[in-house]
């Protein structure tokens, strides 16, 4: 469980500190905005540190399919774009491939 949970936090690092550097760069918004999305890039980036898988690769190809589904729900509550029949069949591809990378039995 913990796994999940440093992977969904991760994820709303990832995709708040680039919103928020999107929003000065893009959005006119202060310099202010564009440094605390750095900061909280730089925490993104150390977070996935934590896991206690032993691969980086497998830790970040399974970040990446929780990664599109935070990001569909993101610009569902944030852009308020309501997500279609395709992203939410999508996500729930991604949910499987992920769970598949991270849980399934593996020879050693």
């Amino acid at each position: 469980m913990n796994s999940i949970l440093l992977f969904i936090l991760a994820g709303f690092a990832e995709i708040g500190g680039g919103y928020l550097v999107w929003l000065w760069l893009r959005e006119g918004r202060g310099i202010g905005y564009g440094v605390i999305g750095a900061i909280i890039l730089v925490v993104y980036g150390i977070i996935p540190t934590l896991q206690k898988f032993p691969s980086f690769g497998r830790v970040y190809a399974a970040y990446g399919g929780v990664f599109i589904i935070l990001a569909v729900l993101w610009g569902w509550a944030v852009d308020k774009k309501t997500p279609d029949l395709y992203d939410w069949i999508g996500a729930a591809i991604c949910m499987i491939g992920v769970s598949i990378m991270l849980w399934a039995p593996r020879s050693t």
